[in-house]
């Protein structure tokens, strides 16, 4: 529906914008939020601090330090554990030299360059100590404001919120949210009593989230008991010489395919347990891609419109509530690609190896780089269930390493072909240890699933305000 408004001339000399969306917001739905009684202040007023994090470069390292996120690592409400794309950490010394990384519990973060606009409140119990570079704001509220930062993480991944976060932000290539421009968002007053609602709702979404997380954990940590494996003798040699039977046998003439590292960990599984392939216990349906001109933001969809879930849209083993792209739900009608709560996803174009866990809540679309695997009855008779299967390909020895083997770079872009991804070798643990993993990951996804209830109703709770 269009939406026609008018604006004096005064107007346009003073701010010197012609979009539509930044005259909408700033003089027509504001006055008339006023009118109804709600108040503005600017977040400049509200907050104790707006910053970014460190300019300067930091190295990372692979092994376990401090943790340094990036702008990829923040979504919608959540902060995302992402171990294949991220080198996550940084060492102790050098996060005490660099005093701009530093966070505190209860900050709230905002990406600012190039993804813009999504946020998520900083909780240390949940991700640990952790930094920031300088594609991140922190924004620390006064101790004697009601606004809570889980409020205002709420707000800013409203609708309002977005128009606001749309208006303010520049460049031409990369796009660019200033310290300058966050200090002057217009923050809504309401009644204490929806802010107090609005934060137990995300502090409980939250509990939910950790839990779930440690869940999963735990079920992964039994599994890799279960399977044992000795890595201190697993060699680490970048060049090494193959037997030519293997070679001549081998469908990939490829490094990583004859690696020993992945090779001498395939061979001390083998050694304990059977091994199956995914083919067999199995089937797959792969994504479709719907054009770009397709595309909706959160702020253009429709309310029956459905999530678009491309590879960079899985967060913590599930898929995003908040991706960056909607389609309508006409096209999902049309593809009707069939998913369902218990169904896998795993990335199988560009970033290879993500896993994802379909929820009751999740009504998604998936892009063509991503694969459907559903049980098959075949798996049933060995007691392998979707729970177990997840772990197994959401481990880094046992999926990440042999999708790894069997990646291809087309061009430019990694790719791991269906076929290949069918030869993964799964290890059948024996029955109880199943049932134990299958328990623990069945639970953290009900506990997934309800806290995606709790944000997408504390979401809406914001929009009403501004209805």
């Amino acid at each position: 529906m269009i939406k026609t408004f008018s604006i004096t001339n005064e107007n346009l000399d003073t701010n010197c914008r012609l979009e539509p969306s930044f005259h909408y917001y700033g003089i027509v739905l504001k006055q008339k939020l006023i009118n109804k009684g709600i108040n503005f202040v600017k977040l400049d007023e509200l907050s104790e601090k707006i910053s970014d994090g460190e300019h300067s470069h930091i190295p990372r390292i692979n092994k376990p330090g401090i943790r340094y996120l990036y702008g990829r690592n923040i979504k919608e409400g959540l902060i995302n554990f992402d171990p294949i794309t991220d080198d996550s950490y940084i060492s102790d010394e050098n996060y005490d030299s660099f005093k701009r990384t530093h966070i505190r519990d209860g900050d709230v973060l905002l990406t600012i360059v190039g993804t813009v606009g999504k946020s998520a409140v900083y909780r240390k119990h949940y991700v640990g100590i952790a930094g920031i570079p300088r594609h991140i704001a922190n924004i620390r509220l006064k101790r004697d404001t009601y606004i809570t930062p889980e409020f205002l993480s709420v707000f800013f991944r409203s609708r309002p919120g977005k128009w606001q976060i749309q208006n303010i932000t520049t460049g031409n290539i990369q796009p660019l949210l200033s310290i300058k421009n966050i200090r002057t968002l217009d923050i809504p007053l309401p009644e204490k009593t929806i802010v107090k609602t609005i934060t137990e709702q995300e502090l409980k979404a939250i509990e939910y989230e950790s839990e779930a997380l440690s869940k999963i954990e735990k079920a992964r940590n039994l599994f890799l008991n279960k399977i044992n494996l000795d890595l201190s003798n697993v060699s680490k040699n970048l060049s090494f010489s193959i037997n030519l039977d293997f070679f001549k046998s081998a469908d990939l003439w490829i490094p990583k395919y004859s690696a020993p590292r992945y090779l001498e960990i395939l061979e001390m599984i083998k050694k304990n347990w059977k091994i199956e392939k995914l083919g067999k216990l199995a089937t797959f349906k792969k994504g479709d891609e719907v054009g770009s001109i397709n595309y909706k933001k959160y702020t253009e969809k429709r309310d029956d419109d459905i999530p678009f879930i491309r590879t960079s849209d899985f967060v913590n083993f599930e898929v995003d509530s908040y991706p960056d792209y909607y389609v309508e739900k006409e096209i999902s009608n049309y593809l009707d690609q069939e998913l369902s709560k218990g169904d896998l996803l795993f990335t199988k174009d560009g970033k290879i190896g993500s896993t994802a866990f379909i929820t009751e809540f999740d009504r998604v679309i998936i892009s063509s780089g991503v694969l459907r695997i559903r049980v098959s009855n075949a798996a049933k008779k060995l007691n392998i269930t979707p729970e177990y299967l997840f772990i197994v390909l959401s481990t880094e020895y046992t999926g990440l390493y042999p999708a790894i083997r069997r990646t291809v770079v087309a061009s430019t872009i990694p790719h791991l072909r269906e076929d290949r991804l069918k030869d993964i070798e799964i290890p059948i643990i024996d029955e109880p240890s199943i049932n134990t993993i299958t328990k623990l990951v069945s639970e953290a996804f009900i506990l997934k699933n309800n806290k995606k209830i709790l944000m997408v109703k504390s979401t809406g709770q914001v929009e009403e305000i501004f209805q």
